[in-house]
């Protein structure tokens, strides 16, 4: 992961990692879809996890629908589970059609890790929710998102690795910029 990452921020036993890739390959025990609560996996980021893991994750994620903006729901890895993936989580920060905000992206956040938890899982890779089509700002949902995590990482059974895959350079320093301001410098404290 340093090869494309950095580590920055420790929160309580949480690892916080900014690493560019696409996040099927972030080798974690489970992954974050940016979903709709409607759990069709279109394109960006869902379109990526539809590609790498088969149909079958969406039809998991769209028996399930619709639930709460805001929150999450599990499905099997798919084809990913031969990469180490035990988990798909499909946090809904909107609806179709619908913008996100940087509330929903921060409880759909929480809803996704909650799950990591509850499935014992090391390691979770996050995208920026609600970034894309959703319309919230990159630093909006670095604040959102780190403070979902800082609230996480206070819990006895929080995920040990959490990292946050971001596709290209620009948000990679955007994002993590602004995470790591939320978060506080590890080498600070």
């Amino acid at each position: 992961m340093e090869d494309r990452g950095r580590k920055v921020a420790r929160c309580g036993a949480t690892d916080v990692w900014v690493w560019q890739g696409d996040i099927t390959a972030a080798g974690t025990e489970a992954i974050v879809n940016a979903a709709n609560n409607e759990g069709w996996l279109g394109s960006g980021v869902a379109g990526a996890i539809r590609r790498a893991a088969g149909g079958q994750v969406e039809a998991e994620a769209v028996a399930q629908a619709p639930w709460p903006v805001g929150d999450a729901v599990r499905t099997g890895p798919g084809r990913l589970g031969d990469r180490g993936v035990r988990a798909i989580l499909h946090a809904a920060a909107m609806a179709p059609g619908r913008p996100a905000s940087a509330a929903a992206v921060g409880s759909a956040t929480a809803a996704a890790l909650r799950l990591a938890a509850a499935e014992g899982v090391a390691s979770v890779a996050l995208p920026a929710l609600g970034t894309g089509v959703g319309g919230v700002g990159l630093e909006a949902a670095a604040v959102a998102m780190g403070a979902a995590v800082r609230e996480h990482a206070a819990r006895p059974e929080a995920v040990g690795t959490v990292v946050f895959a971001l596709y290209d350079d620009t948000a990679v320093k955007r994002f993590g910029g602004a995470l790591e301001r939320e978060l506080g410098r590890e080498d600070e404290r």
